[in-house]
């Protein structure tokens, strides 16, 4: 049996004849050729460079989340907004319509406050109280409407009488029955007005008129 000695190091077979030139050419390309297969493996990735792609990939999905959720609150934000100015809205139109109801019911007496003050019998304390009420009454918007002379509008008059008249060229409101009222652009009660057209057949006899004067004037 063979015994090996410690200590000694391996070293590579060398074919029997050999010198020891031959020898060390043949260590030096073992040491070349391992070289040689550690460039071809390439270096090994540093442990920093996969840390940092871990990290950047773990920011892109945080803000990806941002981003979401940005959109999420911007999105609430706006609808937020539409639902006040919708109740805004409605608060308005719900006040309207409550005193227009209100001051419906006080139109006739508005009416005959009227009445007696062109008749000369708003007098004493009489004349106080409506005088207040007509104050209340402006104060929450109500405002009268409808005169003599003016051009009758069917979307603020109501027609109760019709006659014709020479002196007219168009409809017009010869006589105001009742007073309208409106508040603001919402109209309570048209005006009822007693109405006058122009007389059939006055504007082609003033025509033939002019036609037989000679016509208007010229300059």
């Amino acid at each position: 049996m063979t015994e090996e000695t410690p200590g000694f190091d391996e070293k590579p077979d060398v074919p029997s004849g050999a010198t020891p030139e031959d020898a060390a050419t043949q260590s030096a390309a073992s040491e070349n050729q391992g070289a040689a297969s550690s460039e071809e493996a390439g270096p090994a990735a540093p442990a920093g460079d996969l840390q940092e792609v871990a990290l950047t990939a773990q920011l892109d999905q945080v803000r990806t989340a941002l981003n979401e959720r940005t959109a999420d609150l911007q999105r609430l934000q706006a609808e937020y907004q539409n639902y006040r100015r919708r109740v805004e809205r409605d608060r308005v139109t719900v006040k309207e319509i409550a005193v227009a109801s209100l001051l419906s019911e006080l139109l006739p007496v508005l009416d005959d406050i009227g009445r007696a003050r062109e008749h000369g019998e708003l007098v004493g304390g009489f004349k106080s109280v409506a005088e207040s009420l007509e104050t209340v009454a402006a104060k929450l918007g109500l405002q009268q409407f409808g005169k003599e002379g003016e051009p009758f509008d069917p979307t603020i008059h109501e027609a109760l009488m019709h006659s014709y008249a020479p002196d007219v060229t168009e409809t017009t409101c010869v006589a105001i029955l009742q007073p309208g009222y409106r508040i603001g652009e919402r109209t309570i009660r048209p005006a009822r007005v007693a109405v006058a057209e122009p007389q059939p057949g006055a504007q082609a006899a003033k025509a033939d008129d002019d036609e037989e004067n000679g016509g208007p004037d010229e300059g």
